[in-house]
């Protein structure tokens, strides 16, 4: 069985841009650093902030409803200093780069490297994404939110 994977980048003119979109390996993305410290027993779940520890990760499951035409979820277009690795739970949503956008639909895998991007539901339903957030150097202009 194959996915879709959708990977975010700068394109030639510094512009948030999708890099990669087709069929992904087993493997959708990987990355060579990051040592985790698995020891204690402390509760690290909660509620959402975009502040990221440095070295840091988060784990998250992240609802977007339908949005009203021509409005964005959330913040709108934003970039963070991390790498997001997320999968399309349930419904279809609207990836939206500073170059263009596309739809991902259920099983599509998203690798988003700290680009400006949006969000945007065009369907009637909730869609439901898995979502990973690793801390990573900025890249162009940073992260938006903090």
């Amino acid at each position: 069985m194959t996915h879709r994977r959708i990977v975010t980048g700068l394109d030639a003119a510094g512009r948030s841009a999708i890099l990669i979109d087709g069929a992904a390996e087993m493997v959708a993305w990987a990355t060579a650093e990051t040592p985790v410290d698995n020891s204690g027993s402390a509760d690290q779940g909660g509620g959402f902030s975009f502040a990221m520890p440095r070295g840091g990760s988060k784990f998250l499951m992240l609802e977007i409803p339908s949005t009203p035409p021509g409005e964005m979820f959330g913040p709108g277009m934003h970039a963070t200093d991390t790498i997001d690795y997320l999968v399309v739970v349930k419904g279809e949503i609207v990836l939206i780069t500073e170059s263009g956008e596309t739809v991902c639909r259920v099983g599509d895998m998203i690798v988003d490297r700290g680009v400006m991007h949006g969000w945007r539901n065009d369907g009637a339903e909730g869609a439901l994404l898995a979502c990973v957030m690793i801390d990573a150097a900025p890249v162009g202009n940073g992260a938006t939110l903090k």
